[in-house]
Formats: C-alpha cells, structure tokens, sequence
C-alpha cells in the first residue's frame, strides 16, 4: 500500500464525501483530464480529497472519454483545516487577482473575500473562475481544504455587518517608511485586509482606524504591488499568529 501511495502523483478535488470503498463518479471535465490528458486508466492511483474527510488514496475502477469511476482505498491523511483567517482584497487585472487567489489558498487562507473600496478598479468578478483557482491551488500544494472565494461586495457594507469578534489586520500602505513593523497579537479568528492599487480613501482610512477590532499594519519601508502586499501580509500574519509560527 506504500508503495501504491508513492505513486500517486495526481490529486483531485471531489465535491461527493469519501470515506473506505466510497465509490466517486467522474464527470466529463475530471474524466477528460484524468484519461485524456494525464492518460491514466483503469488501476492507476491517484489521491482525492473533499474538503471535509481528509485525503484519500483512490483507484480508477472505469475509464472513458466522457466519464469514468474511481474508488477509494484508504485515508492517507485527516483534514488539515489551516487557521481562521480571511484575506480580503480590492481586484485588480485578472492575472494578477488570480495570483492573489492562487496564494491566499497555498498559505492557509480559509475565506477570500473581494472587496468594492473607493479606488478599486474593478466592478466585476468572475466568481466561478477564481474559485476554480482556488481549487487547482489546493490540489498542486498539497491542502485538504479549498477555501471559499466570495462575490466581489462593497467594503463598506462588509463592515456594517462585520463581527467584531474578528480582528482586522488592516495592511495601510500610508504606513509605509514608518517606524517598527508591528502586529497586534491575540487568539481568535482574523482578517486581513488588502487595498487597491489607488490606496484607501481618506474616508476608509478613518472608518477603519475608528474600529476597536482593526489593527493597521505597515509592510515595510516601501510601498508594495497589491498582489506582493497580499503575499506579504499572508507571511507576515501566519510567521506571528498562524501555523508557522
């Protein structure tokens, strides 16, 4: 059975649940990936994972061109839920916000949450599209959970009705040439929040600093890209507060 793990190069997110003898029906987009571009066929091994049960070791029981059967060995590892954190960002061009999807996932963000702030823009998302990144950066990193990606949503009325059980780790680019780096500490779910390209507005700035839970963080001496501040931020928050401390 080892040795059959070791050869199990392919992973794959599943929406049916696994579990031991769990037959799993492909569809015509796994089926054309799994047997036409990857080429496997009946008997070979691949790893699934559902986002709930952890990963499981599969095997191909029917294969065809439009659909297909695989059929699960055993668990190979238990969930692995990283910690509670959102990312939450102002879109920016389409391959640089998949960019910031793609690392959100691979460094443990459990929710991403695009935000509409006075400078963001863009109006509009493809919502479906970035969750599929999200998914394909679960499968190539390793992870047995895909985080949700929201529909694009005004910062403003995600605020109104935030739980200020969350903190915010508001990442101001106003900071930046300041003095220490700081991050306040605490246990409990967190936030971090991204700005577009334009910076907050004034409005935002003061909104943000009047609440209790929202903490402003600089990232460094230099102003950084919308997609390296997320990245940085990420790193920042999981080195402190996540599971890499």
């Amino acid at each position: 059975m080892v040795r059959l793990m070791n050869t199990a190069k392919i992973r794959l997110y599943v929406e049916q649940p696994l579990g031991p003898g769990q037959t799993v029906p492909l569809g015509r987009d796994h089926a054309h990936y799994l047997f036409g571009v990857m080429r496997q066929g009946i008997g070979a091994h691949l790893l699934l994972f559902d986002g709930t049960n952890g990963e499981w070791l599969a095997e191909v029981t029917e294969a065809g061109k439009k659909a297909g059967t695989l059929r699960c060995v055993r668990q190979t590892r238990p969930l692995q839920m990283p910690p509670d954190l959102w990312l939450l960002f102002a879109p920016i061009k389409k391959t640089r916000t998949d960019f910031i999807v793609e690392k959100a996932t691979e460094m443990g963000a459990t929710r991403i949450c695009p935000v509409q702030t006075d400078f963001t823009n863009s109006e509009r998302i493809r919502q479906d599209r970035l969750q599929a990144h999200a998914t394909e950066a679960a499968e190539q990193c390793g992870g047995t959970y895909v985080p949700p990606v929201d529909n694009l949503q005004k910062l403003s009325a995600l605020l109104d009705g935030w739980d200020p059980a969350r903190r915010i780790m508001f990442c101001d680019e106003a900071l930046a040439g300041g003095g220490a780096m700081a991050l306040a500490r605490g246990a409990g779910p967190w936030a971090i929040l991204i700005g577009p390209e334009g910076g907050f507005s004034e409005a935002e700035r003061k909104r943000l600093a009047a609440l209790p839970y929202a903490h402003a963080t600089r990232l460094g001496p230099r102003i950084l890209r919308a997609d390296t501040a997320a990245v940085a931020a990420l790193t920042l928050w999981q080195s402190a507060l996540g599971d890499w401390a």
